[in-house]
């Protein structure tokens, strides 16, 4: 399997996400990773979806499957080169003769310390999942308490868009 990331514009309506998440998993395809956000047009919302699948073929099927929704207004899949970013926050064992210790590490990464409690540091880092996993693998031996993550969000690189300002059929919706 191979992991693939999707820009999906959709309209900004109730149930769109659970139509969209539905059709995934009736599939049998696993989403790694799901974010919704609005854009600049208010009646539109951006969807990154991170997915594996076991083929081109199968991804062919579900990008398919998506345009056949009339909530669905526009998809690409974005390239590996991609910019691809998540935000962590990781809260970690911190007693107060380690804490320095800790806050070094943590900057290495340019992360930031948001909260600092009598024996714990909560931490927060954006960036690619290679920098972030880098950065939980060297938290670990502190004691990571508990990890969220906002999913991946993503842009194609350059001047190459999904601009929603650019699509005539849109209107006629």
């Amino acid at each position: 399997m191979s992991s693939h990331t999707l820009s999906v514009l959709v309209s900004n309506r109730p149930g769109v996400l659970a139509r969209i998440a539905g059709l995934f998993s009736r599939r049998g395809f696993n989403i790694d990773s799901l974010t919704v956000g609005p854009t600049l047009d208010p009646d539109i919302s951006r969807m990154t979806v991170r997915a594996n699948v076991e083929s081109l073929t199968a991804l062919e099927q579900i990008v398919k499957q998506l345009n056949k929704l009339i909530e669905v207004y526009k998809i690409i899949e974005l390239e590996p080169g991609a910019v691809d970013r998540e935000l962590v926050l990781v809260k970690v064992h911190c007693p107060e003769q380690r804490r320095s210790e800790i806050i070094d590490v943590i900057r290495l990464f340019r992360a930031h310390a948001v909260d600092v409690g009598a024996d714990s540091i909560t931490v927060e880092i954006t960036g690619s999942a290679d920098k972030i996993t880098a950065l939980v693998e060297l938290l670990l031996p502190y004691g990571i308490i508990e990890l969220a993550t906002s999913g991946h969000v993503a842009l194609s690189r350059g001047a190459k868009s999904i601009n929603e300002k650019k699509r005539p059929a849109l209107a006629k919706r």
